[in-house]
């Protein structure tokens, strides 16, 4: 149990003497976890969740389902660790952001295909630019079967004026890998390339994002 650990090796106790960089994977996560259960420490407990998940980096796409079913993992502890890893997916993104301008259909895919290649449902993303296309903000604006009547573009230009945004890109991924835009994907597209010409806000491009690859609707000639 993590009481016979010696005072001076526990995690918290190294973070306060060491510093954060100085300690484990592990010890990171058993300071999240905070107890473990009456059978094992805390330190066992973030070892076995490490093991289900394989890699660090594949708790990033963990879901709470999946964590609650991981023996001794409730819901609070289960919620206190999506919360952990969504603070710094987000901390990541927001330096990426400060530094990625778009140039291109294909620097777009690069920035947006790491996280919405792999994802189980369609999630429609914005990119939000200054007058040198660099990013200011990313935001999913929806998740879900992408339709005309939900994707609204006053959601997509309040956040855009908010932003000061002098233009925009438009992404969702389709799940079954398959990029080809469907009648709803143009639909979409034309609505918002309208809004946002009434309002002076550039649509760029609207890309589909499939298994490791994608289609640009803007040169494919939709608008």
């Amino acid at each position: 149990m993590i009481r016979d650990v010696n005072i001076e090796d526990r995690p918290r106790e190294r973070l306060l003497r060491q510093g954060a960089m100085s300690l484990s994977n592990q010890e990171l996560l058993a300071i999240l976890l905070r107890t473990g259960t009456k059978e094992e420490s805390v330190l066992i407990l973030a070892n076995r969740v490490l093991s289900v998940f394989e890699r660090l980096h594949h708790l990033k796409d963990a879901t709470i389902e999946e964590m609650v079913a991981i023996r001794g993992i409730g819901e609070v502890k289960a919620i206190q660790l999506l919360a952990a890893i969504e603070l710094g997916r987000r901390l990541a993104q927001k330096h990426s952001d400060e530094k990625y301008t778009i140039r291109s259909p294909q620097d777009a895919a690069a920035y947006l295909m790491p996280d919405m290649t792999s994802l189980k449902q369609e999630h429609f993303v914005v990119l939000f630019l200054n007058v040198k296309n660099q990013i200011l903000h990313r935001q999913t604006i929806f998740i879900g079967s992408l339709n005309a009547s939900i994707v609204h573009p006053r959601e997509i230009f309040r956040e855009a004026v908010k932003r000061s945004a002098a233009s925009i890109i438009c992404a969702h991924n389709h799940p079954s890998g398959v990029p080809t835009p469907s009648e709803e994907d143009i639909e979409v597209t034309r609505r918002i390339l309208e809004a946002g010409y009434i309002i002076g806000i550039d649509l760029i491009d609207h890309l589909i994002i499939g298994d490791h690859q994608f289609i640009s609707l803007k040169e494919k000639g939709y608008f």
